[in-house]
């Protein structure tokens, strides 16, 4: 099921929401729990049953962990272990055990049939035919690489003793399975939301901000994504391009991926409200980043840290030593590309993100390029995202190379690709390329706009809201970039 659709928006939501407020407070998880799986299984009945497993498995982790702890209750609630205290090999074979099922779940449905294809691409090379292991045909479960990040973090949380454990089996199922941002995060560690499981209020402007962010959520996705993605798939479709061309398809395809990402998190981060859940930011105006170091603590937060506290500082992060530390970046970030997708572009995309977080950790602060003007800083940090989308939003790396040659006017162009180009430039599409910018650089964005609810406010949002409902039904169905990963 799909946030912007009329079976979510005008029949599953409302049902859900009213059921919820006349439930008791302890009812409600069940229902979190019910509605998600509902939810994550409309479209594919075993991908919810595959969670399950992969929930059973997390939560039996936690349960062993608490028990070979041998620690008393703290009151009412099961015991946090003590970060001070020396873990048992069985409570690290536990720890290891709920990694590797997480991992092994993403091996086989995320990443085998890259595996078989390169392998059989090698086995070409030397000579030993084109077809040495089968070719495996497995459909991506939606959200896949969210959940078991998501599981994972619990498993961690609670050895190290960041978070206690989960006793009650449906409490974790809502915590796994929590529809809002199940699919496409943010990636919610459950240290950040133990809390809330058990406690949490549910106020009148908390849900008003709840619906700001959904109808800022919608808007983005429906008005400003969906059409620019025209642009896009017009740009890569179009073959050699004029490089003016093609400069303005990847800038569309940048602001259409930002405002679709965003456009989720926003949307998911309204629906929890609505519940009485707080959920952490996950964007924070990245195209204003005056450098990629500061471009990943804007975009994908959930990610980045995620990234940094459970591989970077356990490689030893930059205490090592200057080599080691552009080790680990560039280690990371290659890591990084292969969890969005199971392709050659998405590592190279990884590794020019982390050659740069490398070249600005060595250039440090005093660097030449750190006492540019700060509108040159954001123009560059731009410029090179931009470039990377091209190994992002590419099919195949041919596709990438011939795209690269139109950025810097080496490709040849045809009549038809011309066509194409000028397709691309209607008044309607110019008018959200404009308004996108004006947003991405001149606006304050949904955690400001929000923060304080007026009557003129609520207003926007409706109005913002309905023009998104009615464009909606004018538009075919058209997935969130995420789902893909």
């Amino acid at each position: 099921m799909v946030f912007t659709t009329h079976l979510f928006l005008f029949y599953f939501l409302p049902t859900f929401l009213i059921l919820y407020y006349a439930m008791p407070f302890r009812s409600r998880t069940a229902l979190i729990a019910a509605g998600s799986y509902l939810f994550y299984g409309w479209a594919n009945p075993f991908w919810p049953l595959l969670m399950f497993a992969s929930s059973g498995v997390d939560y039996l982790c936690g349960l062993g962990l608490l028990r070979l702890s041998g620690l008393p209750r703290d009151g009412d609630l099961p015991p946090i272990l003590p970060k001070d205290q020396p873990r048992s090999r069985a409570q690290r074979a536990l720890l290891i055990g709920s990694i590797a099922s997480n991992m092994a779940l993403l091996a086989f449905f995320k990443y085998s049939g890259f595996a078989v294809e390169n392998l059989n691409a090698l086995s070409e090379i030397l000579g030993m035919g084109t077809d040495l292991v089968p070719a495996l045909k497995v459909a991506l479960p939606v959200g896949i690489s969210f959940y078991t990040f998501k599981s994972m973090s619990y498993a961690i949380d609670v050895y190290l003793g960041d978070a206690r454990p989960m006793v009650n089996f449906v409490d974790f199922c809502c915590f796994e399975a929590f529809f809002p941002d199940l699919v496409a995060g943010p990636i919610v560690r459950y240290g950040a939301i133990e809390q809330q499981m058990r406690e949490r209020s549910h106020t009148a402007d908390k849900f008003a901000r709840g619906v700001v962010f959904f109808a800022m959520g919608m808007a983005k996705k429906i008005l400003i994504a969906n059409p620019l993605a025209q642009v896009a798939d017009a740009a890569f479709r179009a073959g050699g391009l004029h490089w003016y061309d093609a400069w303005y398809g990847i800038v569309g395809y940048a602001f259409q991926i930002y405002f679709d990402f965003s456009g989720y998190s926003d949307m998911a981060v309204g629906l929890a409200l609505m519940m009485g859940f707080v959920l952490i930011r996950n964007f924070d105006s990245p195209y204003q980043a005056e450098s990629i170091t500061d471009f990943w603590r804007r975009w994908h937060i959930s990610l980045s840290t995620w990234l940094r506290d459970y591989l970077y500082i356990p490689l030893g992060g930059n205490r090592r030593g200057p080599v080691r530390t552009y080790v680990n970046l560039m280690l990371v970030m290659l890591i990084g590309g292969l969890w969005h997708g199971a392709s050659w572009n998405f590592v190279i995309w990884g590794a020019i993100h982390g050659g740069m977080l490398a070249f600005e950790r060595m250039q440090g602060k005093q660097g030449p390029y750190a006492r540019l003007p700060k509108g040159y800083r954001v123009a560059i940090t731009f410029g090179v995202v931009c470039l990377s989308w091209v190994f992002f939003r590419a099919e195949t790396l041919p596709q990438a190379a011939g795209y690269l040659a139109s950025l810097f006017g080496l490709a040849r162009t045809t009549l038809a690709s011309d066509a194409v180009a000028a397709a691309m430039y209607t008044p309607y599409h110019l008018v959200i390329m404009t308004t996108a910018g004006a947003l991405v650089w001149a606006s304050p964005g949904s955690w400001a706009f929000s923060r304080r609810i007026t009557w003129a406010r609520a207003g926007y949002a409706g109005v913002l809201l309905l023009l998104s409902a009615a464009f909606m039904w004018t538009q075919s169905e058209n997935p969130f970039i995420y789902f893909q990963f």
